[in-house]
């Protein structure tokens, strides 16, 4: 699977981790993705998409349609 955005197309980005003794090796930062369903066309799809994504509302989530109740009726007394 690759590490991607679908939405924005952050990527992993790479560096240098240094010791206290000053030792250099390469490492990386991976995006936080999360895989979500959302809306593409009017139809549920599950993506790949960043945090920052879902959090500035780049993103509208699908919604199941099991998890909306009917409410029940209020009964008076």
């Amino acid at each position: 699977m690759a590490q991607k955005c679908e939405i924005c197309g952050k990527r992993p980005m790479v560096g240098n981790q240094i010791s206290h003794a000053h030792n250099v090796t390469k490492r990386r930062w991976m995006p936080n993705l999360q895989r979500v369903r959302i809306l593409v066309n009017g139809t549920p799809k599950k993506v790949n998409v960043c945090v920052q994504c879902l959090r500035s509302g780049k993103v509208e989530k699908a919604v199941k349609q099991s998890s909306v109740k009917a409410s029940k009726p209020i009964r008076s007394t």
